[in-house]
């Protein structure tokens, strides 16, 4: 892969059954690119994701990914057991770092600060996703893919999201964002239409 690529997919294939999802998928994301990819509902968005992070396997294609990418799925990967705090200790011993300011630094951002002490299974449906987001984001990966990010946001932290991923862009790092309908279409640097399982670029602007 070359060193300005972050994500490389090649003719990826995959089929559930009989059904076949993808028909030959391609994607290359460069450092510093902010790539929307969009389809509808059960077009395969997810499993393209699953497959580019390596928690699925294609029946074939080549996947290239330059580091450990940051996920962030679709459905909140918390525990509702679990307060805000707990969940960024435990995912400081994941990821093994020396201290959690970037972490809070993000749930600053995404104004939740004061939930810390809230447990998972309390939250709003936006804050949990809040959080679900913080904790693809805080060991601040070169590369994030994130599946429907901002659903359940308001308006401010809907625009909070897009004002870190300009600064995660302007920082060099990758980030790939999926959804069954983008909005905000110029702050993209790429689009691609996932269409009977292959990605067509489309014009931004």
């Amino acid at each position: 892969m070359a060193p300005t690529t972050r994500l490389h997919l090649s003719g990826v294939h995959k089929a559930y059954g009989r059904r076949p999802v993808l028909r030959g998928a391609d994607l290359t994301i460069a450092p510093g690119m902010l790539a929307g990819v969009v389809g509808e509902n059960g077009s395969g968005k997810s499993t393209l994701l699953r497959i580019a992070v390596g928690q699925l396997t294609p029946d074939r294609g080549t996947i290239q990914c330059a580091s450990a990418p940051g996920y962030c799925p679709q459905q909140a990967v918390v525990n509702d057991m679990l307060t805000v705090s707990q969940h960024l200790r435990l995912f400081q011993v994941a990821y093994r770092l020396p201290e959690l300011r970037y972490a809070w630094e993000l749930v600053d951002q995404f104004g939740f600060h004061s939930e810390r002490r809230t447990r998972a299974g309390e939250l709003s449906g936006g804050t949990r996703q809040k959080l679900n987001l913080t904790l693809a984001l805080m060991h601040d990966p070169p590369l994030l893919v994130l599946d429907e990010p901002y659903q359940g946001f308001d308006w401010d932290t809907h625009q909070r999201f897009w004002e870190l991923a300009a600064r995660l862009r302007s920082r060099g790092r990758s980030v790939v964002v999926v959804s069954h309908i983008l909005h905000d279409l110029q702050h993209f640097d790429a689009v691609h239409h996932l269409r009977d399982g292959r990605l067509h670029q489309e014009e931004t602007r």
